[in-house]
Order: C-alpha cells, then sequence, then structure tokens
C-alpha cells in the first residue's frame, strides 16, 4: 500500500486511455497497465471497475484487504474504494471500467447492480476465483466485448451493456458466497437504504437504534435483517464503516492521530485510539508504521 502526502488521487474514465465510448472504457490488461504504471499506488476511481487476470502474480490490495494475484481470478470495484497493486513478471487481462450511470440507462432500475455480491462495496466479496471449467466461457465474453468496443458497430454502446450484463450473472452463479435464502424485495430495499443511511451519517450516527429510528423499524428487526443478509449485526456494519474511514484517513501522512479522531467525530484522541484498537489489534499509529513498512517491503 503506497502512504500518500495528501488526499488519494480520484481517477475517471477521461483520464484513463482506452476504448471511451459513453462512459465506457475496455482495454487488455498489459498495454492499459503500461500507460498507467502511476495506478500501481493507493487511489480511488468515481467508477465502476473490473479486472480480470489471465496472466501474472503478485498481490493487489481493495480497502486495505490484501489478496493473491493469479490466473482465472476476477475483482470488481466500486466508485470510492481505495485500491493498490504490487505485481510479479508479466501480468495480463483486460480491464473494463464503466460509470455509474451506464448499466442504469439500460435498466431501469438504479439498484440493478447492487444485487450482486461482488458490488456490495465489502473487499472480502470483490474478488472471485473462476472455476477452471467456465475461464473459457468467460473470456469468450471479455472478447466479445474487446470487439464490440473495436468496432463501433450499429448499436454497440447497448450490445456492450448487454454483454456486462450477461457476464456479471455468470460470474455471479460461480460465486461461492451467495445468500442462503432469497432476499424479499422489501428486505432488500431496507437493507441498501440501511447501507445508504451508513454512508451518509457514520461520523455522526454510531449506534443502531439510531438508523432504526430512520427506518421507522425496530433496532431487533434491523439486526435480525442484517445477520440474515449479510451474517452481521447491525453494529458491526456501522463499526466497519468508521475503521475503514478510519485508515483511509490514516494513510495520509498530513494528518495527525487527533485530527484523523476529530473528522471521524470522536470526543477524545484515547477514545478513538481505544476504538481502533479494540476492532483491528493495533493502534492508529501501529496501524500507520505497518502500512509505511509495506510500501518499503
Amino acid at each position: 500500500m503506497c502512504m500518500v502526502k495528501n488526499a488519494f488521487p480520484v481517477y475517471d474514465i477521461g483520464t484513463l486511455s482506452g476504448f471511451k465510448q459513453e462512459d465506457i472504457m475496455i482495454s487488455r490488461f498489459s498495454p492499459y497497465l503500461k500507460v498507467h504504471k502511476n495506478l500501481h499506488s493507493a487511489h480511488r476511481h468515481n467508477f465502476y471497475h473490473l479486472v480480470l487476470f489471465t496472466e501474472g502474480a503478485g498481490s493487489h490490495a481493495i480497502d486495505f484487504e490484501y489478496f493473491e494475484v493469479k490466473p482465472g481470478q476476477i475483482y470488481f470495484m466500486v466508485p470510492g474504494q481505495v485500491h493498490s497493486w504490487n505485481f510479479k513478471g508479466h501480468t495480463n487481462g483486460y480491464v473494463i471500467n464503466f460509470s455509474v450511470s451506464f448499466i442504469n440507462t439500460f435498466i431501469l432500475k438504479p439498484d440493478y447492480l447492487a444485487q450482486f455480491i461482488f458490488f456490495t462495496g465489502q473487499a472480502a466479496n470483490s474478488v472471485i476465483n473462476i472455476p477452471a471449467k467456465d475461464r473459457d466461457e468467460v473470456e469468450k465474453v471479455m472478447e466479445q466485448l474487446l470487439l464490440e468496443s473495436e468496432n463501433h458497430a450499429y448499436m454497440g454502446a447497448d450490445m456492450v451493456r448487454a454483454l456486462l450484463v450477461q457476464l456479471f450473472i455468470m460470474v455471479g452463479r460461480m460465486g461461492e458466497k451467495q445468500p442462503n435464502k432469497p432476499i424479499t424485495p422489501y428486505n432488500f430495499t431496507l437493507l441498501k437504504n440501511f447501507q445508504k443511511l451508513i454512508e451518509d451519517n457514520y461520523t455522526r450516527l454510531k449506534l443502531p437504534k439510531d438508523y432504526a429510528a430512520l427506518l421507522y423499524i425496530t433496532p431487533n428487526h434491523l439486526n435480525a435483517l442484517c445477520a440474515d443478509i449479510l451474517g452481521l449485526s447491525a453494529g458491526e456494519l456501522i463499526r466497519n464503516r468508521v475503521i475503514l474511514e478510519a485508515k483511509r484517513l490514516l494513510i495520509n501522512l498530513d494528518l495527525g492521530i487527533t485530527e484523523v479522531a476529530y473528522r471521524l467525530n470522536f470526543a477524545d484522541n484515547s477514545y478513538f485510539t481505544k476504538f481502533f484498537k479494540k476492532h483491528t489489534g493495533l493502534t492508529p499509529e501501529e496501524f500507520r508504521k505497518k502500512q509505511i513498512n509495506n510500501q518499503a517491503s
């Protein structure tokens, strides 16, 4: 993980080379990597980002969770996540970047992508290892996407959208981390609303009862919902978001620990340090030093 002196660079599709049409960019990964060598360091995207590796080794990090790079691995990122990579030797595959609106203009369902577990924004669910028997089929779809992006044929953008949806469904069926039982539309909407409320309020509202009140349900109902679908309590979801933001802020060397605590609305530095260590096993200072050591190694 690369330490940064200032805020993370945030890249949009327009700053990246490759096929660009109506908020979409498709490329083989090796030439993409050669042009954008700076992307090995920690950065964010304001678009959806997916990579399928067909060759290569090393590691990549998504929101401070590290994954081994290997052929047949596909990973998905949502806007706002912090990631970096450290490759060993020649690396190739496919990369696709698309804007938030690219799919929504095709499918009139704003939360369509959110139903796929790899698009929930949780790093642990972002990486799918494609079974060997399915890799040819997935690569065939990737090749079709490249072909459509290069030909600029009639209704080519819509064909790209259709192929992307096909890819998401294919990979979704291959993933091992699927819900144990069907999620009703009501519960799905309720969970998404809770997650959005967390994103908007995690610095000031840190108790499940506060969110339950905003959702007009009881705290017990909210906890049961989260446990049923995600296997986590409502409190864990809230704390995980606070911890994630703390980590993102801590690798900005321009911010002192006290400033990080203040931005996250903790009463004092001591309380923030106790909270952070309880849930990560490290003090904020130890976490920061560990990231510096990771960069040096």
